[in-house]
């Protein structure tokens, strides 16, 4: 396929990863799209590929100058004609630039939505002199009022479609709720767009929220224990980040503070210190990262909490773009809670106000819970996902948290909701539970039967049964208030006797021996040479220093942990590392190969290259965490392999037994595992119509379009199969 090769020539990659080919042929099908894909996730090679088998020219509207520069930076490096048109450029170079995309010398040109105001219009009818093969829109959610990061700006984009009715558009992601989908296809008249939703799921970021006391210990004990490696921690204020900042460099860590107060050429030169590793870490407000497509960023921590899980979802994976384990550290207080409410107000719009306080406490109930981090994540997104995941604070401390018959208090909790009409929220039922007399209770509700019925528990233990009892879909929290409702699943509990199963109350304060774990930089190393690493890392910051690039330009950690895991010993064998295209093999490939021969003569090791051959996968070699999802998935999968059925499984590893049977399809993309183990031949050939004729449209919506006689699990087996034919 010409696509797949063009991926080898240019960028070095053997495979796509999921929803790419599908989402590159509908672009070529002239179809508009709006493509959900986490940071880190491929979306741009869903619109450079594309532009790169089309004839004309595919012009890319970019947030920011600093993106533009480093996306184009990178392009160049991998001989692909790119450019960007912004305002860093004068007058002369726009002229020359304009004068090249006239002359068909540019493949892609990226620009700022501000080019396409009403002041620029010569720009439009510009454009209208050029064979434009197609728009594409980076972060798109920030056309809509309804996203976490509005731009009035990105309106100007509506006449896209205006202007040029026959040019596809592809709105490209990484969160967007309906609401935020819907308002970008409205305001960008998409027409039938295509809609390609990919997993949420992050697997190689360590989730942990930690409470905030002391907070600052925390952050440094952190920081220390991965103080060669990149990180960004986000603070409230502008005076927050520069007293960090000023506390860490007494410390001995190279920060610098980041914020709007700054000038631009402070910003601008912090920044560029940052990318080329000469500042390790950045101690910023909201202001930073947008900017950044940095690949080695290890770490991401707050400091003080999100206004929205959108937000921190986003901000987060800045941590770990390569693939590589990363962690994303928050510090949680109920009193950054009440200071954000006043904050998230938005003058004179009551029903963004509403929007967004919905937002702050779906944020608050991340916090709180004690289901695993990535389920609560990835369920918030819509994308079916089951604990434990193995690589959260949660699931890294579940097991020593057993679980007791609640009933009873299930029934007391949602005896107090019914009694109080489905009227109250969390604070409320807990003092009605316990019998406070505070004068917030109502006089009618004392005299209630239910009234005081639950002061045997304190109100920390209340907060969380309730939020197991959410977590469990037994309650559901709606409005802007957060009322408390009742499900089905919980009626069946007061009325038909349904078990409920609770998780001990546990104080979340760990000891520090628990706090190095889940700090730890990379307990198990044994997968790459960390020598050979080292020194491919000198080599890299040197090459990048000669062309005044950063380093992951050149290449990212993954490469590099690839060449010291495999020892490629030729330009052939160099092939099968992800990232040497063509160009970069030519560019570059002599001199890594005289590093890692040297080091294996001087070692007496032998190339492993067979192996990953044999693997044939872009992202195979990780630095494995302990106890991550690639370790459970696997040893799920060694168990299988002995003949153990899934129930035994789950009964040997106290798992639940749909986790099992998603470990065990994992194997299925990878060709360990046939996909008739899951679902039979006739079954599979009606799932595949299915996805045939729907597109790439999400999990849940394939299940109601199928209906009751097929699973999740057979619906996902089919879906995973298919990206093995790929």
């Amino acid at each position: 396929m010409k696509a797949l090769s063009l991926l080898k020539k240019y960028f070095g990659f053997e495979n796509f990863r999921p929803l790419q080919e599908e989402i590159i042929n509908a672009v070529i099908d002239k179809k508009d799209c709006l493509v959900l894909m986490p940071t880190g996730g491929g979306k741009s090679l869903c619109y450079q590929i594309p532009a790169l088998l089309s004839e004309g020219i595919t012009v890319v509207i970019s947030p920011l100058i600093a993106l533009m520069k480093d996306q184009v930076d990178a392009l160049r490096l991998n001989g692909v004609s790119a450019a960007f048109l912004n305002s860093s450029l004068d007058k002369s170079a726009q002229d020359s630039l304009m004068a090249e995309m006239k002359e068909n010398k540019i493949k892609l040109i990226y620009i700022a939505p501000e080019r396409l105001s009403s002041g620029l219009t010569t720009f439009i009818s510009f454009l209208k002199t050029l064979n434009v093969s197609l728009f594409a829109i980076d972060e798109a959610h920030c056309i809509s009022h309804w996203g976490h990061d509005f731009r009035p700006d990105y309106l100007l984009l509506s006449i896209l479609k205006e202007k040029f009715p026959h040019v596809p558009i592809i709105a490209l992601t990484a969160t967007a709720d309906k609401l935020t989908r819907g308002d970008i296809i409205e305001k960008l008249n998409l027409k039938k767009p295509q809609l390609f939703i990919s997993s949420f799921n992050r697997s190689n970021i360590r989730y942990i929220i930690e409470e905030k006391d002391d907070h600052y210990n925390k952050i440094l004990e952190f920081v220390k224990s991965h103080i060669d490696e990149s990180g960004i921690i986000y603070c409230l204020s502008r005076n927050n980040t520069e007293e960090l900042a000023e506390k860490l460099v007494g410390n001995g860590c190279h920060a610098a503070a980041y914020h709007a107060g700054l000038s631009p050429d402070v910003r601008n030169k912090r920044q560029e210190q940052f990318k080329r590793d000469e500042i390790k870490i950045i101690v910023a407000t909201i202001a930073f990262g947008m900017g950044i497509d940095k690949s080695n960023v290890r770490y991401v921590i707050h400091s003080n909490v999100p206004k929205n899980i959108e937000g921190y979802y986003q901000e987060t994976g800045r941590a770990g773009r390569d693939g590589l384990p990363s962690h994303a550290l928050l510090f949680y207080s109920t009193s950054d809670i009440l200071k954000l409410k006043s904050f998230v107000s938005v003058d004179g719009n009551p029903e963004q106000t509403k929007i967004m306080l919905k937002k702050l406490n779906q944020m608050a109930d991340f916090c709180s819970s004690y289901s695993c981090r990535r389920e609560f994540l990835l369920n918030y997104f819509d994308e079916k996902f089951s604990g434990p995941c193995g690589n959260c604070d949660i699931c890294l401390g579940s097991i020593s948290i057993p679980l007791f018959d609640g009933t009873i208090i299930a029934q007391k909790a949602l005896s107090a909701i019914v009694r109080l009409k489905e009227r109250f929220g969390i604070a409320y039922t807990i003092n009605f539970l316990k019998g406070s007399d505070s004068k917030k209770i109502y006089d009618e509700h004392r005299f209630l039967p239910t009234f005081g019925k639950g002061s045997e528990f304190s109100g920390d233990e209340w907060r969380n049964y309730f939020r197991q009892l959410i977590d469990q879909r037994f309650i559901e929290q709606q409005g802007e208030f957060s009322i408390l409702r009742i499900t089905e699943k919980g009626r069946d509990v007061l009325y038909k006797d349904l078990k409920v199963m609770l998780k001990e109350f546990k104080d979340k304060k760990i000891n520090k021996k628990e706090r190095k774990d889940r700090y730890a930089v990379n307990p198990d190393s044994e997968n790459y040479n960390v020598e050979l690493f080292e020194l491919l890392r000198q080599l890299r910051l040197r090459l990048a220093q000669a062309d005044n690039l950063p380093s992951y330009i050149i290449f990212p950690d993954s490469t590099l942990v690839e060449l010291a895991t495999f020892f490629p010993m030729n330009k052939t064998d160099l092939q099968h590392i992800s990232g040497f295209g063509q160009i970069k093999i030519g560019k570059y490939g002599e001199e890594f190969l005289s590093v890692i021969l040297n080091f294996c003569q001087k070692h007496n090791l032998q190339t492993k290259i067979n192996e990953k051959i044999k693997l044939h996968s872009p992202k195979v070699v990780r630095i494995q965490h302990s106890k991550n999802s690639s370790d459970t998935k696997t040893e799920s999968f060694e168990l299988f392999k002995k003949g153990m059925t899934v129930p035994e499984i789950a009964m040997q590893r106290k798992l639940n037994e749909n986790t099992v049977i998603d470990h065990l399809i994992h194997f299925i993309v990878t060709g360990d595992i046939n996909v008739l183990k899951f679902i039979s031949k006739e079954k599979l050939e009606t799932v595949n119509k299915a996805i045939d004729e729907h597109g790439g449209v999400k999990l849940s919506l394939l299940k109601e379009k199928l209906g009751d006689k097929f699973t999740y699990p057979e619906i996902k087996a089919v879906l995973n199969y298919r990206n093995r034919k790929m």
